[in-house]
Order: C-alpha cells, then sequence, then structure tokens
C-alpha cells in the first residue's frame, strides 16, 4: 500500500510542505523479481490530484497502468485510490517510480528494482556483496506546486536549493551555522557493492564520483551493457545506471558528490549545484569524525564533453536484433517558440516545441480514454493535432508556433526510426534534452554534435552492439538517433524529462494501433478505471 500524502520538512531553516509516499523521501523501493505480478494501492490523501508512473516498466498490452496524467488516466483525486497492476516479464535491473502530474514527482519517487528469476548469482556480472539504490534527487524550498504555477505562466527562474542523494543535502547545505546531513555509505575493505542509480531530479543532468574510486557500468535502464570502466557517471533525468563499486581504497572516507550540469553563457546561469555525500571505511582503524575527507575532482558544470562520450561509450551486452527495415522515419526539431502574436517581444511568451508544435494536456478526457472509444477527435480531445514527420522548416528560429494535443498514429509492428535535433547554432539557446518514450525499449544507434547530416551519419550507426534504453539524450548543440518497433498498443507518451520541458510544450502522443489477432490487441481498462468525464477535476492542482 502506497499513501500520498503531505508533511513539513526543515531544511535550511525553512519548514517547507512536501508531497510524500509512505511519509519518506525517497520513496519506498519497490522491489521485484522478473516475471512478477506487481500490484500498488495508492491511497492519496494529498491536497492534490497524482497519478504514479512506473518509469521504464513495459506494460506490454497493460497501458491502462502506465499511470500518465491525462494521457492513460485522469489524476486520482484527494480522498480517493486507485490500484496499479502489472507484471514485469523479460527485464531486470534498476527502474524506478514517479509522479506524472505537474512537478509533484519532485518529491513523489523511489526506485523499482527488478532481480533475476534465478537470484542474485545469475547476474552477467560478479555478484556484489551488497545493493545500494542512490536516488539522486532536488529540495526545493518553496512548496513546488507554487514553482508548478509559476512554471504555467511561464516564469522559469525558479530553481532548487540543493541537489540531494538518497534525501540528504550535504555538508554545502548549511544554514546560520546549522550543516546539514551528509548521506553516509559504509562500506567494507575488498567488498563489492552494487550502485542502483537513479536521477530523479525535475531538471538537471548530473556528474557523479567517489573520490579515489572507479565505477564498472553494468546496466542503465534495466538493459545490461558491456562493463565499462569509469571515474565518472553522467546521468540525466529519468535515467538509471547500474554500476559495481569495489571498496578498494586505502580505508578512511571520501566524498561521493553529485554535481548538476547546466548550458553555457550566455544562457541563464544558476549556482552551481552540488551535493555530497559520504564512503566511509569500516572498521577504520584510526579513522575518526576529524578525519579529512577525500574530494574528487569535478568536470566543470559546462562540460558536455564528458557526458557525451560516457554515452558514446556504453555498448550492449546482450545481443539484440536491430531492426534492419525501417517503416516510419520522424525529423523531431527541439527548440523553443513565440505564441504571442505582438511587436516581437518574448516575455511570457515563450514555449518548448517539438517541430513547431507545443504540447497540450487534455482537459476532460486522457487520449487512452479517447482512442479506445474511438473517439480521437476534437470533439472529445479539443485541441487535437498530428504530429508532423518533420518540422515546416529546416532552419531552427522564432517561426510560428502551434499549440495542441500533437498525436502521431502508427501501425502494429512498425518500425519507427527518430532523429531528434537540438539547435546546432551557438547564436541560439540549446540544452541537452532527456527524451523519454513510455511503454518501449529504444535502441540508441547513434549521437553527434552540430547538424544531423542523413547519409553520413547514418553510415556511422552502430547496428550491431547499440544501447538499449528507455531515455536518449540528445546533446546540447547535437543530435541523437533512436529505433523501436511499435509493437505495443495504446497511447504512449514521448517527452523530455525536464520537467519545464515537458510542461511547457516538449512533447507528442504516439498512438500504437492493435495488431490482428486478440493477442494483439489492447485489453478492455480494468474494472476500476476511472474515467475522466462526469465533471471531475482533471488538473493536476485541486481547486482551492
Amino acid at each position: 500500500m502506497s499513501e500520498v500524502s503531505e508533511i513539513m520538512l526543515n531544511h535550511l531553516c525553512n519548514d517547507t510542505p512536501v508531497i510524500v509516499v509512505n511519509g519518506q523521501l525517497p520513496g519506498p523501493a519497490i522491489e521485484a523479481t522478473e516475471g512478477d505480478s506487481v500490484v500498488v494501492h495508492v491511497i492519496n490523501k494529498s491536497p492534490h490530484g497524482v497519478t504514479i508512473h512506473w518509469h521504464g516498466v513495459k506494460q506490454q498490452l497493460n497501458c491502462w497502468a502506465d499511470g500518465a496524467g491525462m494521457i492513460t488516466q485522469c489524476p486520482i483525486q484527494p480522498n480517493k485510490n486507485f490500484t496499479y497492476r502489472f507484471n514485469v516479464i523479460g527485464q531486470e535491473g534498476t527502474l524506478w517510480w514517479h509522479a506524472h502530474v505537474g512537478f509533484l514527482r519532485a518529491t513523489v519517487h523511489g526506485a523499482l528494482i527488478i532481480r533475476p528469476r534465478s537470484g542474485p548469482g545469475s547476474y552477467p556480472f560478479p555478484k556484489p556483496d551488497k545493493e545500494i539504490p542512490i536516488v539522486i534527487g532536488e529540495w526545493w524550498d518553496m512548496e513546488i506546486v507554487q514553482v508548478e504555477r509559476r512554471a504555467a505562466s511561464r516564469i522559469f527562474d525558479d530553481w532548487p536549493r540543493s541537489p540531494t542523494i538518497n534525501g540528504k543535502l550535504g555538508d554545502l547545505s548549511n544554514c546560520s551555522g546549522f550543516i546539514e546531513d551528509n548521506y553516509v555509505l559504509n562500506v567494507e575493505h575488498g567488498k563489492t557493492y552494487l550502485l542502483r542509480i537513479v536521477n530523479a531530479a525535475l531538471h538537471e543532468q548530473y556528474n557523479f564520483k567517489i573520490a579515489g574510486h572507479e565505477f564498472t557500468v553494468v546496466a542503465i535502464d534495466a538493459n545490461y551493457v558491456k562493463p565499462y570502466t569509469t571515474d565518472t557517471i553522467v546521468i540525466a533525468s529519468g535515467e538509471t545506471v547500474d554500476a559495481l563499486l569495489v571498496a578498494d581504497a586505502p580505508p578512511g572516507r571520501y566524498y561521493m558528490i553529485a554535481q548538476a550540469m547546466q548550458s553555457p553563457e550566455p544562457f541563464l546561469q544558476i549556482p552551481v549545484l552540488m551535493s555530497r555525500g559520504v564512503v566511509s571505511y569500516y572498521p577504520s582503524k584510526g579513522s575518526t569524525d576529524d578525519t579529512p575527507i577525500m574530494a574528487p575532482e569535478m568536470p566543470d558544470q559546462h562540460d558536455a564533453t564528458t557526458s557525451f562520450y560516457f554515452r558514446g561509450n556504453l555498448t550492449s551486452l546482450l545481443p539484440r536484433s536491430v531492426p534492419a527495415n525501417v517503416d516510419e522515419q520522424l525529423f523531431i526539431a527541439i527548440d523553443v517558440g513565440d505564441i504571442c502574436s505582438h511587436d516581437g517581444s518574448h516575455d511570457n511568451c515563450m514555449v518548448t516545441r517539438l517541430n513547431n508544435i507545443s504540447f497540450h494536456l487534455p482537459t476532460t478526457t486522457s487520449l487512452l480514454q479517447a482512442h479506445y472509444n474511438n473517439n480521437m477527435s476534437t470533439s472529445a480531445i479539443s485541441m487535437l493535432k498530428e504530429f508532423p514527420r518533420c518540422p515546416p522548416s529546416s532552419e531552427f528560429g522564432y517561426s510560428p508556433t502551434s499549440v495542441g494535443t500533437a498525436v502521431r498514429t502508427v501501425r502494429y509492428n512498425t518500425t519507427v526510426e527518430i532523429v531528434f535535433q537540438n539547435p546546432y547554432s551557438s547564436g541560439m539557446f540549446s540544452a541537452s534534452n532527456p527524451m523519454h518514450l513510455h511503454g518501449h525499449d529504444l535502441f540508441i544507434l547513434g549521437q553527434g554534435l552540430g547538424k544531423f547530416d542523413p547519409v553520413k551519419d547514418v553510415q556511422a550507426y552502430n547496428l550491431v552492439d547499440p544501447p538499449v534504453r528507455n531515455t536518449a539524450l540528445a546533446p546540447i548543440y547535437g543530435w541523437t538517433a533512436i529505433r523501436f518497433v511499435a509493437s505495443n498498443p495504446g497511447v504512449w507518451f514521448l517527452h523530455c524529462h525536464m520537467e519545464k520541458h515537458v510542461s511547457s510544450g516538449m512533447a507528442l502522443a504516439l498512438v500504437v494501433e492493435n495488431g490482428p489477432t486478440p493477442e494483439t490487441t489492447l485489453p478492455p481498462p480494468p474494472a476500476d478505471y476511472r474515467s475522466c468525464d462526469g465533471g471531475q477535476n482533471n488538473r493536476a492542482l485541486a481547486d482551492e
């Protein structure tokens, strides 16, 4: 059972109301074994509507349980409940769960761990002595729904006060001499630890390091990779990384650091966001609380090269057949637009967009409900728009922007290839955008800097052992290419996992049609599925 409620937490001399699950931040880890059926009863005692998304769970023929607010269901209203039922079949590793209404996932989140059916001894890497979830989050010193309201008014200058590691701000955060607690990981010399790292932050990509140690990355987004040794893990919002840590340093204390990245000047700069935890050896002869703590040297906060090469060094461990023939090709331009008609001023008019459409959630009926009822039309979804295969212009800029519920429909078993292109000119705003697709895994075929070349870059695709993820990062001033088979009927959200981006329009909905047989057809909704109709409030924020 998961109870969503509002509690008060005190950090940095302030009491702040936060929404949590079972009174915990981060929320409880859900542990399962491959092949299990998972049942989670959600009781909403918070003052806000909420859904829970099972990030990375494929939900084959079970789109009803995906938990995307107004995409697959309406929010669970205050003092109501809902039961999620899903299977974890053919997946092993670290995924996670989080709220999928507004900005509530800032504090409504936790790890989802799926172990092999044959036990930890069947891991395709040395069996670790212990497994440790590491959840990177962010602490906001204002009520998160206030941040959401300001973003809805296109005020985007609110930022967290500090990252967190397993809910702890760390000793870089202090107020009036009171120093915040560090997360402490006690280790024993010679032991191996499997770190299950989740980036649950609303926005930033993070560099993660531990002084004096290296990691061996063994999985990403619950997909095994060939072991890759590095001293820096780079993890974007929505992603997970499984990495082995061998406690082989001289006994002592070592800082683990999560440091946020940001776009370079001349774009808006924020203070360096950094949190420190401590890796402490025990028993450590001669070590005391006064023993100096070794600190790692971190990359520059504007350095995108470390992220680019980290991702470029990841390859799939298990043989996976990459579909050779592509049925549907999409080129998706990621940028910002202006929705005001005036003299050129962009104050409070900026939105994010994909192929010049800024996504708008439906307000009265979920997309899945409309699709299932064969009512995917403007009579049910008033701002419905067909998402185009490419942008109207090959050049980025403030070209006309439309607002609507952008939907792209594909036939069952279609092989889809998408190139995500960020602005590539140094004079234009660009960011690293983690693009997450619900209900599917993605082959990451390649990435590059600058403008995508459909001849040269395609020839360099990795079609042999590409990494498989559910979130593909389009690098700043660059592009990434993905391929997947749309074999899961339903309505699946495709969006940037930076909350200010998705809430301002960087999204679309992918409709996968039914296949030719009952086994390839979306079943009816569960008996307790709540319709979004009937006059109930379907917004993230309950009426006040």
